[in-house]
């Protein structure tokens, strides 16, 4: 009985089975004809299945991951300037620039007709242990020659970074000597150090110097902190001039040892972002010491967040140039390959409500990457007059008037010192000579430059051999062509960048940055600042009609005074 049944539908259930196949057919037919994938048609559907076709179908072999590799960074830059590819390669590279240590031989190095030359040897590090001294050529690592066009940044720090407590066997070609001299350097954690000096401008006045804001900057802001109480400063200056940002964790640890407590140092928000604010807790150790802040066009990100939360909080007296308007937040993701993006997801706010990020056209990089050039040429380093605020007006804590959409504009402006500047000095710089120079200055007189360990004594001693007409004999003989009129217009410039190379090559980074800042502008404004009292910011004072004129200072048209007043800008209208 049940087979009957089951005979009687036999014949439906294959007619519907006829049907679906029908139906099946012509679906797959119109969608995947002519080799079309459109199982979901979106875009990561669409960049998968290019990749698969690439890889089953293309003329010639493929490499798929060095397509992808090529492929990424140009999607993440239809977004915005900051949003970023690292290869795996790469990766480790830069998160080392974030970390307070990597794993290496321990040495500052630089390239010169194909060598290494080794330019300083971290203090009690392998290389120092093993013996490598300032001055060695590198011309061979683990037994294989490394000299020629082999010899790049990234192959060198290939051979010689390596995992801690393994083994590499350097050779060196070393002054007074005819033959390789070989030494087994044990690899080992390698401090990088975030603060480059710390040290007393004069009796009451610190200074600090922050490069960038890595994982261990605030551990050292605090030593450094320690080390200028015990020599009793009580005022205080930190150079944030060319840090290009960082973690954001460190800058808002660093300021909230200046704010009291409750204050707004940074907000961040985005679209998928909820809000989020750092605020101060009240327990830093510096609350009431007068502050000022250095910046300029080289300073970004987290330099600027820092600069930002002291300005808009009033705790502190900006100095230098606008900087540079990076105000974007970035998320990093990692790929199975090691790999990463660096991917925007948020703006950064300052306690008044401005975002700094300048302006950017989504996809079109050209304009944002030549801004300073732009800056240059339009002359805002010259005159704040020539600065112009893209973003609204806002206020700080007492009613200052602060601007958004473009960095942060400081409360005493410094112009870019031209005086002394000529064609020969700029082809010096830019051609590499000067610093060739000061290498082989300092390579030909090491011995005798050894004998100075203090910066005055070196700087003095310095002055005396006339580097810069040294200098203009080896570069006339390497194609900068000597012009006398302008080597001595160029004098004083020439001898500071000379000089200060060669300070750096014999005594070390702190010793650099202390020459460097001993004739400084925004270094003497400073004191300025500190000798009036005025490091604290005033309330802008109102508006009061004499006569049908106005008794307040005006913001244009004006000779340069270094003095703060109580208005945002610091020269005021010839009366």
């Amino acid at each position: 009985m049940n087979q009957n049944k089951t005979n009687r539908y036999m014949p439906l259930l294959l007619a519907l089975c006829v049907v679906l196949g029908i139906v099946i057919g012509t679906f797959f037919a119109n969608h995947f004809s002519g080799n079309r994938l459109n199982i979901i048609n979106s875009g990561s559907n669409r960049l998968n299945n290019l990749l698969h076709i690439i890889d089953d179908q293309y003329v010639d072999e493929v490499n798929i991951d060095s397509l992808v590799d090529k492929a990424i960074p140009q999607i993440l830059a239809q977004l915005d300037p900051h949003s970023v590819y690292i290869s795996a390669k790469d990766a480790q590279i830069a998160s080392d620039d974030l970390k307070g240590s990597f794993s290496g031989v321990g040495i500052e190095f630089t390239i010169r007709e194909d060598t290494i030359h080794v330019q300083n040897v971290v203090k009690n590090g392998p290389s120092e242990r093993a013996g490598i001294l300032a001055g060695d050529k590198i011309v061979s690592v683990d037994g294989k020659p490394f000299v020629g066009k082999q010899v790049t940044n990234e192959e060198a720090m290939h051979r010689l970074k390596g995992p801690k407590d393994s083994k590499v066997k350097i050779g060196v070609l070393r002054y007074g000597f005819n033959k390789v001299q070989y030494f087994t350097v044990t690899r080992g954690e390698i401090p990088q150090h975030s603060i480059a000096a710390t040290y007393m401008i004069d009796d009451n006045t610190g200074y600090i110097r922050i490069k960038n804001f890595g994982e261990t900057t605030y551990a050292e802001m605090l030593i450094a902190l320690a080390k200028l109480s015990q020599e009793g400063f009580t005022n205080l200056v930190i150079d944030l001039r060319d840090n290009t940002g960082g973690i954001l964790t460190s800058a808002t640890q660093i300021a909230n040892e200046f704010l009291p407590k409750n204050k707004l140092i940074v907000y961040t928000q985005g679209r998928k972002s909820p809000r989020q604010e750092y605020r101060s807790d009240g327990h830093g150790s510096y609350k009431d010491i007068p502050l000022v802040v250095l910046i300029n066009e080289g300073s970004a990100s987290a330099a600027e967040i820092f600069a930002g939360a002291i300005q808009d909080n009033d705790r502190g007296t900006i100095i230098g140039r606008r900087s540079f308007g990076k105000g974007l937040v970035q998320q990093q993701i990692e790929f199975p390959d090691h790999s990463l993006i660096r991917l925007t997801i948020a703006r950064y706010y300052t306690p008044s409500g401005r975002c700094i990020q300048k302006p950017y056209k989504m996809g079109d990089e050209t304009d944002y990457d030549q801004d300073l050039i732009t800056r240059y040429e339009h002359g805002e380093y010259f005159s704040q007059d020539s600065i112009k605020h893209t973003g609204p007006a806002y206020h700080t804590s007492i009613g200052r008037t602060v601007y958004g959409g473009g960095g942060i504009t400081p409360d005493i402006f410094i112009p870019e010192d031209t005086l002394g500047m000529t064609s020969y000095y700029k082809k010096a710089a830019m051609s590499g000579l000067i610093l060739q120079f000061a290498f082989t200055y300092t390579d030909d007189n090491r011995l005798k430059l050894n004998n100075f360990k203090e910066m005055m004594s070196l700087s003095d001693y310095l002055v005396k051999q006339n580097t810069v007409e040294q200098f203009a004999s080896y570069a006339d003989k390497h194609g900068l062509q000597r012009r006398n009129l302008m080597i001595g217009k160029s004098h004083k410039l020439l001898e500071q960048y000379i000089n200060s190379r060669i300070i750096y090559n014999i005594l070390d980074e702190e010793a650099w940055n202390e020459y460097l800042n001993l004739d400084d502008p925004a270094i003497n404004a400073a004191k300025r600042v500190f000798a009036n009292h005025a490091a604290f910011p005033k309330a802008p004072q109102k508006k009061t009609a004499a006569k049908g004129k106005q008794k307040i200072a005006l913001n244009r048209n004006s000779h340069y005074d270094y003095r703060p007043l109580h208005a945002n800008y610091t020269y005021i209208a010839n009366a």
